[in-house]
């Protein structure tokens, strides 16, 4: 599986950001995806996990009523919509498929100015 990550960038808190992410396979629809980040100084944590079918999902305790993740299946894209931006949102973020071995993406910066 292939994960290509575009969006993210520069905002000021209080902000919105998207992410998107779109899978190059034909068994989109078979596997949880999700949106991961990571800070210098810190490890990668879970931010947003959607079920194979969109329905079960999961989120960070500190992101929970401020990030939406959606799937379409249709373009096999997940996107991460983040409002409220704070400045501890700060961080690559990560797409990634449940697959074995898991798939990452790239990688792509969100910042968020003070």
């Amino acid at each position: 599986v292939q994960l290509v990550e575009s969006g993210g960038g520069l905002v000021q808190a209080g902000g919105s950001l998207n992410v998107s992410c779109v899978a190059f396979d034909v068994g989109f629809m078979v596997y949880d995806m999700g949106w991961y980040r990571q800070s210098p100084g810190k490890g990668r944590e879970a931010v947003a996990i959607s079920g194979w079918d969109g329905e079960r999902i999961i989120y960070l305790d500190s992101v929970e009523g401020r990030f939406t993740i959606s799937r379409d299946f249709t373009k096999k894209t997940v996107h991460l919509r983040m409002n409220s931006l704070r400045h501890g949102d700060t961080a690559t973020y990560y797409c990634c498929a449940d697959t074995s071995p898991s798939a990452w993406g790239q990688g792509i910066q969100v910042t968020i100015s003070s």
